[in-house]
């Protein structure tokens, strides 16, 4: 394991990380992180809870599904209830009930949200459409990127409110998340290359300001557990950028400390996730862990593994199935057709969830219908235990030298049968 220096004064570290296996092409790998509220075994899917809730979900049935870890945004806490109160609760675990290991992202991703109305995207059509004025369709700029950092305007009540490096250090310590990360822009594909560039150098710049704040206040509040930082790496569809940024986020020390772990952030193109995360991992520290930021479709992530990503998060498991999305080996489909009515059998009949083991389709086909909240309580629990046990299942094929079996077997269900589950009903 690679324990992470005790800042002078600070608070003790109690994170590391260790490599345990690896695949053949020496980027993939299993392993673990240790954090102050326990251990991750990696690779391994994070389950956003972005309010510091599942949305319709309890944390006792997040743990009960498997999910070693949450990520809550460090950007709605703040503007609600407010980092302070967190804080006072005991930081986020306590106040949510969660026991396990936490992150809290930076803010950066309202940069791109609400700067210019996208959503994560992995597959952007961007041909002859780079203009560094876009705007999604419908919608209003509520977020000013300047050298300092960001204005942005609240999605509640339209009040403004600055966002700097220095600010979102301060706010995700108040939260208190064992995994932080640095504040960043966040671009879309469709920036040119020239805001490209900028957007690199203004996120190493505010990735100095990060670090440097970030052992300031590990210093101040010797009685919280260590929080560790980690950088993020910016540099959308480009090889120059990418491996610039990620060798540049590896070179910056500040006290002779440099970062506990990267995140990949950024749009990425869907048909080169593989390639790009390769690039970072190539250039980054071994013996840090690499999150990506973002995803959570089955190809992604055994695409994302294959190219020595460690750790993942993303919205999608929870956000489809309150729209009656279901996630299964043999593909996706919706629970609310009429095929589905009658249905007296589970979700998905090799599932071992709490929904799956109590609940029939046709059960959560009336609950849709009938617009009950329950609905997407049972549907969530399904969708994100798939995903978690999907890369559980990545992470036991590393170890037995199996990986490159099970993604062909995996993807070869998944895509082979989508809309074999709804048929079948």
């Amino acid at each position: 394991m690679t324990e992470v220096p005790e800042p002078s004064g600070g608070a003790a570290t109690q994170f590391g990380f260790r490599v345990t296996e690896r695949l053949p092409n020496g980027l993939g790998r299993a392993g673990v992180i240790t954090t102050p509220h326990g251990q991750i075994a990696t690779p391994a899917f994070v389950v956003v809870g972005t309010k510091a809730t599942v949305k319709a979900v309890l944390p006792e049935s997040v743990a009960d599904l498997g999910a070693q870890a949450v990520l809550a945004n460090a950007f709605h806490l703040y503007l609600q209830p407010g980092s302070d109160v967190v804080d006072q609760a005991g930081g986020l675990g306590a106040f949510m009930n969660w026991p396990g290991p936490t992150f809290t992202d930076s803010g950066g991703f309202q940069v791109m949200s609400l700067g210019v109305g996208f959503k994560k995207v992995l597959a952007m059509d961007v041909d002859g459409l780079q203009d560094d004025d876009v705007i999604a369709e419908g919608k209003q700029r509520q977020a000013h990127v300047d050298d300092d950092g960001v204005w942005f305007n609240s999605p509640i009540n339209g009040d403004r409110h600055r966002f700097t490096p220095e600010v979102s250090m301060r706010v995700q310590h108040e939260l208190g998340a064992d995994i932080i990360f640095a504040f960043d822009e966040l671009t879309t594909l469709l920036n040119t290359r020239q805001y490209q560039e900028q957007s690199v150098q203004r996120t190493h710049a505010w990735a100095v300001r990060c670090l440097a704040s970030h052992l300031e206040l590990t210093r101040q509040r010797t009685q919280q557990p260590y929080q560790a930082l980690f950088g993020v790496v910016q540099g959308a569809q480009y090889e120059d950028l990418r491996r610039a940024a990620c060798r540049g986020l590896s070179a910056i020390e500040v006290d002779g400390r440099g970062f506990d772990g990267y995140g990949i952030g950024g749009a990425l193109e869907k048909q080169r996730l593989g390639e790009i995360v390769g690039w970072c991992s190539q250039e980054l520290p071994e013996d840090r862990p690499r999150h990506l930021l973002g995803i959570s479709e089955p190809e992604d992530l055994f695409a994302a593994v294959a190219a020595g990503a460690d750790t993942f998060d993303c919205v999608n498991p929870s956000r489809v199935a309150r729209n009656a999305a279901i996630y299964t080996p043999a593909g996706r489909y919706n629970v609310n057709t009429a095929a589905n009515r009658r249905a007296f059998r589970p979700l998905d009949d090799d599932c071992d969830c709490y929904t799956c083991r109590h609940y029939t389709r046709a059960y959560l086909h009336h609950l849709f219908k009938a617009k009950e909240m329950l609905a997407s309580t049972l549907a969530t629990i399904h969708n994100e235990r798939f995903t978690v046990r999907l890369v559980d299942t990545i992470r036991t094929a590393i170890t037995r030298g199996e990986f490159e079996a099970c993604r062909t077997e995996v993807l070869g269900r998944f895509h082979g049968g989508r809309n074999a589950a709804q048929t079948q009903a």
